[in-house]
């Protein structure tokens, strides 16, 4: 067993650390260089006095000196073996708007922004901010020389299982699909014309059931193929239970500003990338919650290392699907820039079954609504989920 971790250690993280060669000021951003790709970056902030931290895992760094900038003093250097941590001290209350790597891993920008105390004692709330850089997002599943098994906590009763549509042959992908919220759960609820989320959903899910099914590809099953109420762990059960090769769960979202626009896609991450994602995964993990009975409370059966390691691939196969969407979507709607993002979202914390969630649009933006509303609309999302799916275990198919 001991050589069995040390061995699934090594497959899992990069060999060698990689060095911290820049940090420089643009604008409103701190951008961060490498020489190499590395693992993860994560942020927070502190208090007494302000400050913001940034550990860079699978990074090295000699002392990085220190120097004044726009919004404070900085310094770093090396954390422990392989964290590189940059500290600045704030000369002033900010908030992080973003946080992501360049597209080859090799730096990092954090997007600042001025803030009163209000709003930098809410950074401070969302505790540490993760997002996984690109070589580990991407990872493609390596052929190895040994197997895991593994018994997995068995999930929760989901009821009846759904019918399973497409052609009646086991060797063909299993795709659920999943209509987000439902019954005296109406999601979002439109100001333009009151369309209401769980209806949306609905009617797209169908959609990509029939793409899926005219295309041959694959097999689907729904969630849900009415007007019914599902508890959020019972959804991602539906799909273990099927033995589901993926776990799409759709949805439309929400803001407080009409003009936010286009969709995203969500992968897991016990802490959200931003603070856009932690507010919007904490409004969605409500929904278990009616009436003041919590309907969907488990205890955590995913801490054993193996079982971490076993949804660390799962997490790896998720994002480059997620990639994948954004980029097929694209192709017939508006898909914001940087369109993948980590939340901490009950649907997909199956620790065996890719899972993404699909935000397609703003319920609160008149265009949007228009476009989800429309079975020309519905037609487009449809067909750019189901080309990404097809492109997915094409590429999959490719690599045996």
């Amino acid at each position: 067993m001991a050589a069995l971790f040390l061995s699934l250690l090594f497959a899992v993280w990069p060999a060698h650390a990689s060095r911290v060669t820049d940090i420089r000021a643009e604008g409103g951003s701190l951008v961060v260089q490498f020489d190499d790709q590395v693992e993860s970056a994560s942020i927070f902030g502190l208090e007494g006095p302000d400050r913001l931290a940034i550990d860079i895992d699978g990074a090295s760094a000699d002392d990085l000196g220190a120097r004044d900038l726009a919004f404070g003093h900085l310094r770093g250097g090396q954390f422990d073996a392989d964290t590189a941590r940059i500290v600045l001290d704030l000369d002033r209350p900010v908030t992080v708007s973003d946080l992501r790597f360049a597209a080859d891993g090799r730096s990092l920008t954090i997007e600042l922004a001025k803030a009163n105390a209000a709003e930098f004692a809410r950074l401070l709330g969302l505790g540490r901010q993760s997002i996984l850089a690109p070589a580990m997002a991407r990872r493609a599943p390596e052929h190895r020389g040994y197997s895991v098994s593994m018994k997995l906590a068995r999930p929760r009763s989901s009821g009846n299982l759904p019918k399973i549509y497409g052609r009646d042959d086991p060797r063909l992908p299993l795709v659920v699909i999943d209509a987000g919220h439902g019954g005296h759960d109406p999601g979002a609820i439109s100001p333009f014309g009151g369309q209401r989320e769980k209806d949306v959903t609905l009617a797209i899910a169908k959609r990509v059931r029939d793409e899926l099914v005219k295309s041959g590809q694959a097999r689907v099953a729904l969630t849900r193929d009415d007007d019914s109420f599902i508890v959020l762990q019972n959804r991602y059960a539906i799909a273990r239970k099927l033995g589901a090769d993926l776990f799409i769960s759709i949805h439309a979202d929400s803001a407080e500003n009409e003009e936010a626009t286009g969709a995203t896609v969500y992968t897991l991450s016990e802490v959200a990338s931003d603070r856009e994602a932690q507010k919007l995964a904490a409004r969605e993990n409500k929904a278990d919650i009616i009436n003041g009975i919590n309907l969907g409370v488990a205890g955590d059966d995913l801490s054993s290392i193996l079982i971490d390691l076993t949804q660390r691939e799962t997490m790896n196969v998720s994002s480059d699907f997620a990639q994948l969407l954004a980029r097929e979507a694209k192709q017939n709607m508006k898909v914001k820039q940087h369109a993948h993002r980590f939340a901490s979202f009950v649907v997909l914390k199956a620790p065996d079954t890719p899972s993404v969630l699909f935000e397609t649009g703003y319920l609160t933006n008149a265009d949007d609504v228009a476009f989800l509303a429309s079975a020309e609309g519905q037609r487009k999302v449809a067909s750019g989920i189901s080309s990404a799916v097809q492109v997915h275990f094409a590429k999959k198919l490719a690599m045996r």
